[in-house]
Formats: C-alpha cells, structure tokens, sequence
C-alpha cells in the first residue's frame, strides 16, 4: 500500500500510536479500481479491550489513509452496524443494543454519546445495516431484518417492523453490499451474494466456490468494494458488477492490500451508503460481434418490456431499430445475443460452446434442441438448489415470459430441464 508524502506527513503523529496496537502500514504495488464513493471509505471497529477505532481507505487505489483510536465503550461489543458517518449501531454480549454517536473522527476519534436504545434481546452474532432503511442481523442460521426510520434511532418507534427472513444462514461473515443486497463468506470458503426480496424470498448466488475460508472479517461500503480480513491483514476487492450474481469479475489486489497486517479489531463495520455502483455503458456490438452480457439482458428485457408477440414467421426489430429477427423462441435468443441472422434450436449451438448447467451465467441460454425450445439465463435464484430465472419466447399463447424454474429437476417453459443443454455464446464478454 502507498501513501502520498502528504498523507503520510499529516498521518505521523498517529501512526506512532497506531503502530503500538499493530495498525501499521506496509507499502505496496499500485492497483485501481471504479466505484462512485462519497469520499473515502469509512470503517468502525472496536479492538478487544472495548476501544472503537475509525479507518479511512482511499476507494480508488486501497491505501489507508489513517486510523483513530476512540475511547472505551464502557461494556463487551458482540455485533456492530454502521448506520452513517456519525452513527453506529453495538450490541453488548448481554444482548443490549448500543447507539454510538460519533462527535469527530477528523484528527481524532471523540464520542457525543453512548446510548442504550434497547434492554436486551439483541443476541445477533453479526448484524449489519444495507444502508438504504434495512438492518440485518443473523442468529442460529436464522436472518432477520429490521426498519431503521431515523438517522440517530432512539428505540422500538425508530427500529420496528421486525421479520424472520428464512432459516439455513449459517455463515462466517457478513456484509452489507447495497439496498436489500448481502454478501457474504462460509467457512468451507464460499463467497455468497443474497438479494433479499421479502420473507422467505431471497435470491443466491455463488460468487466463488472457494478461497475463502481464511477471511474472518467481511465489510462493505457499497459500489462493489469489499474489504476481507485475513490473518490481520487487511485486503480490498472490486466487483465490476455487485447486482450481477457473478463473482468471475471480481478484481482481487493481493500484491497491494490495505495492510498486510496489523488488523486487530474483534468487530468491522463499513458506513454501508458510502459508494454506490454506477453501470458503465459498454459499446454497443455489431451484428456478429462481441458483445457484453449487460447488453445482452438489456436487449432480452426490451423484448420483454415490448411483450414481442410470438411467430415462427414474423419478424421485430430490436432495441436500436437496425435489425429484425423472427419472433419465436430461437430468434429471441438470436436477437438478445445480437447474431447475424434467427437461428434455430438445432443452428444454435453452431454459435455457442456447451457448459456446465452450474456454470451459467446472465446472457447465456438453455438449449433443448430435441424438444425444439431455448430459453435466455438471466440469473440464479438459489445456485446451490439450481433454481434461476430466464426469459423465453414462448408459444402464442403467452408470448413473452420472464420465470423461475431448476435447471436440473422439474419443467423449464413446459419442456423437462432434462432435455436443455447449457449454451454460451462464442462472443460473448
């Protein structure tokens, strides 16, 4: 990690105390990464004597640029949430919930006040707040989820609408990724993303299957950064597209981390409505052409959204107005993939490579070329029961389809999962 000379000049008083506690900077290759921050980066986190530290990280390139020792909080954090800037949300090991109120965390870390908003019941081995209204808190495999209405909440009137979301969340971290958007790790190494729809409805994604296990601390301020703990040092990952499910275009940093070591503090917690992710426009393709999967959904949904009539004999023109293609099943997904011409399920895979059905990813497609249908993958809704979403060109009957089914058991469109092959496009991005 690099520190400009200025940062490092206005940074010296402090770190002669931060060394003391092993917060220490260690130098390291340049590395970059893109998402749209409010500024720097901001972590909370309390060490093991009851000390609440403040951690600036520069979102751009993954350098600290400076730790804060705050006072004691006066009982043993269990669980911590950041709620803003100035607001942080504890709980005791006796089950209380804490507001920190944060009065400077400029030159030094001062408090306002430590107030007790709740008298126990709050047993959460991790929570963490979306920074969008939702607070999530998981105990015995379950997840819950609470209404924050207020900036600084004073108790049961500001923190209400309390629901069980479903059980079998057992995991070793946990953060908050964005509105109603969690990710996180399993001790046998998994990286996990959830977007939480309502109660007992929750969309998962495997992100990686594995690489994992040695992180013990996971934050997030949100636009596709996350901050992973490992062995006290701490280190910084950019996902290009936090809302995809797809963990492939995860950028990892390991030759130049935030610190290699010297993370000590038993709680983490990032302001989670610190950055936000902005989609880059990708160019468009031409007909034939490479083409990204963010292009390919935008093209399915403008199908969708247009609710294209179904024939195996009529054509439409797609979302630029430049090309037709005919409107059953096997010319949407030659439109959506932007081809030369409307393929066939039988022509199709000539465009495409066969894959793992657990492989797939948005913009690929399922093929069954012997029951004579193909539908467009748009995400998974549970990848470890294989069920996802797709969008297909169905019959005259119901035209345009946007559905959930499992890739390995059941029907897909009315045909047995079976009978499909996963398919990828050649050109593809």
């Amino acid at each position: 990690m690099k520190l400009s000379n200025a940062v490092r000049r206005a940074s010296a008083a402090l770190a002669v105390g931060a060394m003391s506690l092993g917060l220490v900077t260690v130098t390291g290759g340049a590395a970059q990464a893109a998402a749209s921050c409010t500024g720097d980066v901001s972590i909370y986190g309390t060490l093991s004597d009851g000390r609440l530290t403040y951690t600036q990280i520069e979102p751009n390139t993954g350098n600290r640029v400076k730790t804060l020792i705050g006072p004691n909080l006066g009982f043993t954090p269990k669980a911590m949430a950041t709620l803003n800037f100035n607001t942080v949300l504890v709980t005791s090991t006796t089950g209380d919930l804490y507001r920190v109120d944060i009065q400077t965390n400029n030159t030094s870390l001062g408090l306002a006040a430590i107030v007790k908003i709740w008298d126990g019941g709050w047993t959460f081995d991790k929570m963490v707040y979306d920074g969008a209204g939702h607070l999530y808190g998981t105990v015995e495999g379950q997840l819950h989820q609470y209404l924050v209405s207020q900036d600084k909440p004073s108790g049961s009137a500001h923190i209400g609408q309390h629901v069980v979301i479903d059980t079998g969340f057992v995991l070793k971290t946990l953060a908050a990724a964005g509105d109603d958007r969690i990710i996180a790790s399993t001790s046998d190494g998994r990286l996990l993303s959830y977007k939480i729809n309502g109660v007992g409805d929750w969309d998962r994604s495997v992100l990686k299957s594995s690489g994992w296990s040695a992180v013990d601390s996971l934050s997030s301020p949100g636009g596709g950064l996350y901050y992973g703990r490992t062995n006290g040092g701490m280190y910084w990952y950019h996902d290009a597209d936090p809302t995809d499910g797809d963990g492939s275009d995860i950028a990892y940093h390991p030759n130049d981390p935030v610190d290699a070591s010297g993370w000590t503090q038993t709680l983490l917690s990032a302001y989670g409505n610190n950055c936000a992710y902005v989609p880059s426009a990708p160019p468009h393709s031409v007909q034939g052409g490479t083409i990204y999967r963010s292009e390919v959904m935008t093209r399915a949904r403008d199908w969708y959204n247009r609710n294209i009539q179904y024939s195996q004999s009529a054509y439409a023109t797609d979302i630029e107005g430049d090309d037709t293609y005919r409107t059953d099943c096997s010319g949407f997904v030659s439109m959506a993939w932007h081809l030369t011409s409307s393929l066939t399920t039988q022509t199709l895979p000539s465009a495409g490579t066969q894959i793992s059905k657990a492989d797939l990813r948005p913009g690929d497609a399922l093929n069954s070329s012997s029951e004579g249908h193909v539908v467009l993958f748009a995400g998974w809704k549970d990848q470890d029961a294989g069920t996802f979403y797709y969008y297909s060109e169905g019959s005259p009957s119901s035209d345009m389809n946007y559905n959930s089914a499992n890739v390995y058991s059941g029907t897909i469109d009315s045909h047995a999962a079976t009978s499909y092959i996963a398919l990828r496009y050649d050109k593809i991005a």
